[in-house]
């Protein structure tokens, strides 16, 4: 592995891993993941027009598995429209679409979030579907966390309109042991912990500006820090048609909690390499992991 790929946020090589580096092949074989990034609106068709061209930008680069961003296909001030647009698991337009692009592309998919049917009638679960390089559904995770926010006559509140998820979920894929988590979950470290040992987090969002700008990265890096873990964070980032500005910053992110791909703004695709090595190679120096005392919390 080249030394580019250990770096800090210096772009040095971390003393205490020089050694470690030169332990590592040559021949390894690095796994690309992709973050994709979007400015969705209203409209779902142009949405998913836009959807199918990064999706294929991401996978001629190369790229094993692409997430996409929280609202991907449907973004709109009126409620109402992610209510009618809800699919039962297993049919639907949106769900088509992801099945036939992953088949297609030959490339897993994390399929950001769509609105599919709560419990209660008034309510929908914004859930994440992930589907395998031959296009099948293999995990489902419904955002546990729903975001509330008010502040200078900005005002969120998720849990009037949205079912709350209550099952972690986590799944093995070609690029390893994946978490997911959605957005507003970032900031609650026990579901990640929860997770137990997994190699990728994908976090499809949709940051405000406003709370993006403040803690956005902080988090993210965090979270990759704490589980040492790669973490692909798939964001909406621009103005949306409707008015609605959010803060974007797609990245990916590795176990060190170095920051490999980021786009701050507009649609478009990070890619960047897993490395396997680089995972053991963080673990073995800092055990942080296996130092953790359950029992005690």
């Amino acid at each position: 592995m080249p030394p580019e790929h250990v770096t800090g946020s210096d772009g040095k090589v971390p003393t205490f891993l020089v050694s470690e580096v030169h332990k590592i092949s040559n021949a390894q074989q690095f796994l690309k993941i992709a973050a994709l990034q979007t400015v969705s609106g209203p409209d779902v068709a142009a949405n998913l027009a836009v959807a199918d061209e990064l999706i294929s930008e991401a996978a001629a680069r190369g790229a094993r598995m692409v997430a996409l961003p929280e609202y991907f296909a449907l973004m709109s001030p009126d409620e109402t429209d992610r209510f009618r647009a809800r699919e039962h698991e297993g049919h639907g337009p949106v769900q088509d679409f992801l099945s036939e692009a992953a088949a297609r592309h030959g490339v897993w998919i994390v399929g950001g979030t769509l609105p599919l049917p709560a419990d209660a009638p008034d309510k929908t679960r914004n859930a994440t579907l992930v589907f395998d390089d031959q296009g099948n559904q293999v995990a489902r995770y419904d955002k546990i966390h729903l975001f509330g926010f008010k502040h200078d006559g900005e005002h969120y509140d998720e849990a009037s309109s949205i079912e709350p998820g209550a099952r972690i979920v986590c799944f093995d894929s070609p690029v390893g042991r994946v978490g997911l988590a959605v957005c507003y979950d970032l900031r609650f470290p026990e579901l990640f912990r929860a997770m137990g040992k997994v190699d990728l987090i994908v976090l499809p969002a949709a940051f405000t500006h406003t709370t993006g700008q403040a803690h956005w990265e902080t988090l993210l890096r965090a979270r990759a820090i704490e589980n040492q873990c790669y973490l692909a964070a798939a964001a909406q980032g621009g103005l949306h048609p409707y008015g609605r500005r959010t803060w974007g910053h797609s990245m990916i992110i590795d176990p060190w909690g170095d920051i490999l791909a980021c786009r701050p703004e507009g649609a478009g695709v990070v890619v960047a390499d897993l490395d396997p090595e680089r995972l053991a190679v963080v673990r073995r120096c800092l055990p942080a992991l296996n130092h953790r005392r359950p029992e005690l919390f």
